[in-house]
């Protein structure tokens, strides 16, 4: 499942119609990534971000997490290779530092690649990559293959990083706690209809620590946040929904209309008197190390 925490980053399960994919951006980042916040806040206090970290985020979407980061002192590299519209947000977002609060810094960069260079440091001597924190917050777990890209883009990234520095990666929680479950199984069964698209799949236990293991980091804790996902009312839920990108599939096996008819639909039991909609959901996020 993925729609909370969808890739700031949930899952892209296929290319949507190029004229689509702005408003698609600004949907993920006005409506859909800020179900995260209680995540990035979460992994932020735990690990203490602030004026010491050089912080590289793999998946950096439209940038909220970068914003709160910034906000209390942290340098950023923000990578966002799958959707340059989420990146534009990201740039839009990051010029407006008069909001990221009175620690925040100016050495940020946004990229749509692995930089192959280290982070600027005020300590010319140093010889060690620059990063004290990488960051993976688009959670796994929903789409077949997403384990392995992710391993891949680790293994690539770690050795910017310095020995022991901890490594967060993010997934849904079990199925019975995230009522978003019954939601995407309608993309799910959509989607089987076309043996072309790209499969969702249920989340397993050890996703995460599988990543980890591919990618050759060391398992360092884990926790667990509430990441509900409410919204004003029906419609902005599918437009939020559908802006994780895990959907595609489903609209491409069949038509949007469809899809959100269906979608609205398995809304009903998390509609509230007052219209508005409210789905309780867990994530999990496992603290590893490079080697």
């Amino acid at each position: 499942m993925t729609p909370v925490l969808v890739r700031q980053h949930l899952p892209h399960t296929g290319p949507a119609p190029r004229a689509d994919l702005g408003a698609r951006a600004r949907d993920w980042s006005e409506i859909q990534e800020r179900m995260l916040v209680p995540l990035y806040e979460a992994v932020h206090e735990r690990l203490d971000v602030g004026p010491d970290t050089r912080l590289l985020s793999l998946g950096c979407g439209s940038g909220l997490a970068l914003v709160m980061a910034a906000s209390r002192g942290a340098a950023l590299t923000g990578v966002e290779p799958s959707s340059p519209a989420r990146l534009a947000l990201a740039r839009e977002r990051l010029l407006v530092r008069e909001s990221w609060g009175a620690h925040a810094r100016a050495d940020i960069r946004l990229t749509d690649r692995l930089p192959t260079d280290r982070l600027p440091t005020d300590r010319p001597e140093a010889r060690t990559p620059a990063y004290t924190l990488v960051t993976a917050f688009e959670p796994i777990g929903r789409v077949a293959g997403d384990t392995e890209e992710l391993a891949g883009l680790l293994a690539a990234a770690t050795p910017l990083a310095r020995r022991g520095t901890p490594v967060v990666l993010v997934g849904w929680g079990p199925p019975e706690r995230c009522a978003t479950t019954a939601v995407l199984r309608i993309a799910a069964r959509a989607a089987d209809q076309d043996r072309g698209t790209v499969r969702l799949r249920p989340a397993l236990r050890d996703d995460l620590e599988d990543v980890a293991r591919r990618a050759g980091l060391r398992p360092d804790g884990s926790g667990r946040v509430a990441c509900p996902f409410g919204y004003a009312d029906v419609d902005s839920a599918l437009q939020g929904l559908l802006s994780t990108g895990l959907f595609d599939a489903a609209v491409a096996a069949t038509d949007q209309a469809q899809v959100e008819k269906e979608t609205a639909e398995a809304l009903h039991p998390y509609r509230r008197p007052d219209g508005t909609v409210w789905m309780p959901n867990v994530f999990r996020y496992l603290i590893a190390r490079t080697p």
